[in-house]
């Protein structure tokens, strides 16, 4: 029996996952005054970003659609365990 596997990130609900270049994560603490120990935090195994050969310190953007603000945007701060 063959078994098949499921690409997650084309579920229609899971939201967007973008790295951000380290300009960008540069800019969003400074405009935000906070640091990466500040970030809710998201798993390098995490099904969702487990594809996109990221490292310990890492921020990703989730970009998830809403009815009345359009585009939502939150922010993750990438950990090993």
């Amino acid at each position: 029996m063959v078994k098949k596997t499921f690409d997650i990130k084309t579920h229609s609900l899971v939201p967007e996952h973008i790295l951000l270049s380290e300009k960008e994560k540069n800019a969003l603490f400074e405009t935000y005054s906070i640091a990466f120990k500040d970030l809710p935090k998201i798993f390098l195994k995490d099904p969702a970003i487990r594809d996109m050969k990221l490292k310990s310190g890492d921020v990703i953007k989730i970009v998830k659609k809403s009815k009345t603000a359009g585009n939502a945007d939150y922010y993750r701060g990438v950990i090993s365990e």
